[in-house]
This record gives C-alpha cells, structure tokens and sequence, in this order.
C-alpha cells in the first residue's frame, strides 16, 4: 500500500509539474494524448517509429506535439515550415536526451550547441574546403583522388572474389569508406587485416547499435592512443601544410593563445573524432548498401543506368564532373535517398527559447523533430512514394532535378556538415560499381527493403 501510494503521490507530482509548466503557453501544436510519466512512447513501434509518427502527421497535420517521456516533443513533417525555424540560432540547440548528456556532455559536434558548436562546426567546414569536399574548391581533384583510391580497392577486392560478396559486402565497404575517413581525419591508411584497424571498426560498430550513432565511450579506448598517431605522421602549425583533422585541430588551437582554448582540449578532439568517423562512416555506407540492394531489385533501372555510363564515359572511370552528364544516375542515387531515408527520425533539435510557428509556440527546451520520413514519404508530393521511381527527379528537358521538398542532408544551420563529401563518394562508389558490375540476387522478391532503425536506417 505504501509502495502504491508513493507512486501515485509521484505521478501527481509529474502531472502537476508538467501543467504549471505549460499552462501559460498559448498555441500549442495539436496532438495525442499522453501517459503521465511515459508520454506518448508506450503507443510508438519500436522497430519503426518513423512509421508510428507519420501517421500521426497524417491524423493531426504537418507540426504536432506530444512528450517523449518526460520531453515535450514537436514533430515537422513539411519543409516550408523547417525552413521557417531552422535557419534560426533559437533553434539549433540539441535536446537534453539522458543517454547522451551523460556519455557526450555536449562535446563535439553533433550534440555540441551554442559557441562550442559554432566554432567546431566552422573548424570542419573550412577543413573539408581545403581539402576539396566542395563544389568551388580548388583541391576538388584531390579529394576525389582520395575517394578513388578507396573505390578502386573496393572493385579490386570484389573481383578477386569473383563477384560473390554479398555476405560480407558490408564489411567491405565499411573498410573501404572508413579508409576515406581515417586518411582525412589521422592521415593515415591501414590495410584491410590491421588488428588495430579491426578493433577501431569494431569499436564503432558496437557503439552504433548501441546509440544508433558511433559511441563515444566505445570509442575512446583507441583515441587514447591518438598522441601516437600524431607522432608518427609528419605535421605542422602552417596552414598550407594541412591535410587532416589533427593537423586543422592542432593548428586553430596553436592560434587561440588563450582565448576560447577550452574547445580545443583533448576530450573534446575524442569527440569530434568520434561524431566524423562514426556519423560519416554509418550514413555512407548504408547509402551505398540501399543504393545496391535497389539496384539488385530493379534490374530495368540498372540496365539503364549502365547504359547510361557506358554511353558517356566511354570506358574512363567516372568523375563529379560527369555528373551533368548523367542524369539518370543521378536521379537513381537521389531517389534511394529519398524512399531510405538514412535517418527517417531526422537529427533532434532543442528550441533555445520560445518560437513562433504558423499560429503555434513552440516552448523553450522542446525537442523538434524534423521527420525525414514523412516528408520524403509524402503521397500529396510523391505520387506512388513507396515505388522507386527516379523519374521524379528528371526535369521534362532530361537534366537532373532536385524538388524542393527532397532534403536528405536536412537544412538550416545545422544541416549535415559533411554533405559535399557524402553526395561525392555515394555517386564515385554507385557509379563505378555499375559501371564494372551487374548486380544481382538469387531471389528479388525476397529481399526485404524495410531496414532496421536507429538514429539511421540501416539495410537488414
């Protein structure tokens, strides 16, 4: 009796809490209710809740409300609407989700907010524009280069097998697009059997399925050692000389003298490491692998493909620079994007104070999820979304169109980073791997297209 008193007394206490909280908020989206302590989870599919929140947009429209446990949750499925908030400072912070708030603490880039993620996130984006992960820069030959060489090994390994490596075919690119990952990142390369390089994937893998993205703590036993790693490459503080992220993380700190020098400590370069490497290892690979699987399914849309490639690049490998070329490539990798969305829940957000939406407040501290899924899933957009369809981005003159409401790599401030680099190594390792291969499986109706969800949706 006491036990159930103290629980009711408990929960009276939440409701309460969570009344006076938002009572005297006006405006509050529309949306379904909620369990006091529990929220609105009990009701969501685990294996897919992108699924469980987009029938909800459905029933209750494109911005609705409900709590995640204990926090107030607002969902967006319509892009006009993300356009009207994300590209404010007010909404670029990260929820307060238990999990990574103990493990992460707010470091490095992903869940990193306010100053420290301003001034990391530029430490990035001028990185990669140095060494050519953009449309404008001049090292761009230089980091297809690098993306090449990992391309070349892969179609080199796949032939030494005689083509048979679908089982371990994840394995295989995990190595290969890590390897773009480590040269960028440690300037180093390891050979596919490393024992050190073994353990690093490892590491990520199980932090993946741990937090639906690379664990830091499972990470850090290897960064431990980044100090050697630094000793046995050759670097600099001269700006002309660098080519990976320590020398970039190294060279702004020798800047800082002082000031802000606290975004340049070593627990914060663990972390940085670990959001680029697992992130940008996990979103590409499981591009890849869908882009490969419907390619497999939809053999008449391979045909064409290949056709395609063969008739413009003529036996020479493919270069970005094709692109505008190849059309109906190109709308074949944006359409696997679009029907897979690599993370169907979108990335959180947190709203750093109160915003206006439409006719609606979106209160300080709530969590916004922009749902990738339903809005790459949407039928008054779409037509037929569940069919594979790149025709949906050929413009009647046949040149490659991107809709507007075709957003893989979200948008706003806190857009992906890393989306020059993704969009460039989906396109050489799709490309070349059709371009030398027919891909095929035994049985195409029993390939299940439904994925397994984390933070990404990954092929099962």
């Amino acid at each position: 009796m006491e036990f159930t008193a103290l629980l009711l007394v408990g929960i009276l206490l939440v409701v309460t809490f969570v009344y006076q909280r938002y009572k005297k908020i006006d405006n509050l989206p529309p949306g379904p209710w909620n369990l006091p302590i529990f929220g609105y989870l009990p009701w969501l599919n685990p294996k897919e809740p992108y699924v469980s929140l987009t029938k909800l947009s459905q029933k209750f429209g494109p911005i609705y409300g409900f709590y995640l446990g204990s926090i107030y949750t607002v969902v967006i499925s319509d892009v006009k609407l993300l356009k009207q908030i994300f590209f404010k400072d007010a909404a670029s912070g990260r929820p307060p989700l238990h999990l990574t708030k103990i493990t992460i603490d707010g470091k490095g880039i992903i869940f990193a907010q306010g100053d420290l993620w301003k001034d990391q996130r530029k430490l990035v984006h001028n990185f990669l524009r140095t060494l050519g992960a953009s449309k404008v820069s001049q090292n761009r030959n230089k980091m297809e280069a690098n993306i090449m060489k990992s391309v070349l090994d892969l179609i080199e390994h796949i032939g030494s097998k005689g083509g048979q490596v679908v089982p371990k075919l994840t394995e295989i690119l995990v190595h290969n697009v890590g390897s773009i990952i480590s040269r960028i990142t440690l300037g180093k390369s390891w050979s596919r059997d490393d024992p050190t390089w073994r353990t690093l994937l490892g590491l990520l893998d199980e932090g993946s399925r741990l937090m639906g993205v690379a664990a830091p703590l499972n990470f850090l036993p290897f960064l431990r050692n980044y100090r050697e790693i630094i000793a046995e490459g050759k670097w600099s503080s001269d700006d002309k000389s660098v080519s990976n992220l320590i020398q970039a993380f190294i060279t702004e700190k020798a800047k800082r003298q002082g000031i802000t020098e606290n975004f340049y400590s070593e627990k914060q370069f663990h972390f940085l490491l670990s959001d680029i490497f697992g992130a940008g290892l996990e979103t590409t690979v499981n591009s890849i692998l869908w882009y490969i699987l419907y390619m497999a399914v939809h053999q008449e849309i391979q045909n064409k493909v290949r056709q395609e490639l063969a008739e413009v690049l003529r036996g020479n490998l493919p270069t970005t620079d094709d692109l505008p070329m190849l059309p109906y490539t190109e709308a074949t990798l944006a359409e696997t994007l679009r029907i897979r969305s690599i993370a169907p829940l979108g990335i959180p957000h947190a709203a750093m104070e109160d915003l206006k939406v439409e006719k609606f407040t979106i209160p300080k501290g709530a969590m916004i999820l922009p749902l990738m899924w339903a809005i790459h899933m949407n039928p008054k957009i779409w037509d037929d979304p569940e069919s594979f369809k790149p025709e949906r981005f050929i413009s009647k003159e046949g040149k490659f169109h991107k809709p507007e409401s075709f957003i893989p790599f979200q948008i706003g401030k806190r857009m992906c980073v890393g989306e020059e680099l993704a969009k460039m190594s989906l396109f050489l390792f799709g490309a070349t791997i059709l371009q030398k291969f027919k891909v095929e499986c035994d049985d195409r109706a029993k390939i299940d297209l439904t994925g397994i969800c984390g933070l990404t949706l990954t092929p099962k």
